[in-house]
């Protein structure tokens, strides 16, 4: 089990939280193609090292913040909210 640090409640069991996916994903343009629609909508990295992903606290405050973990590891580099930009996380 991880110990996520929630940026609200502190540090809580993995069990609390969901995880929302790859982070900081750009949306593109509606004048896109259907291909690249295809694109941003159903094809995601999956990245051998750091990876920032969005995670909820489902089970205690409900609010989404950023985690950039290692995905081999499973070592939380860092954790900051949705507002902030990703900094020392691996930037």
């Amino acid at each position: 089990m991880m110990l996520i640090t929630c940026p609200d409640c502190g540090p809580r069991d993995e069990a609390e939280f969901v995880c929302g996916g790859a982070t900081h994903i750009v949306r593109p343009p509606l004048t896109a193609s259907d291909a690249e629609w295809g694109e941003y909508l159903f094809y995601r990295d999956n990245p051998r090292g750091l990876l920032r992903e969005r995670w909820r606290h489902a089970y205690g405050c409900g609010q989404w913040f950023n985690v950039a973990r290692h995905t081999v590891t499973h070592a939380i580099v860092a954790v900051y909210r949705m507002t902030e930009t990703p900094g020392g996380a691996g930037a």
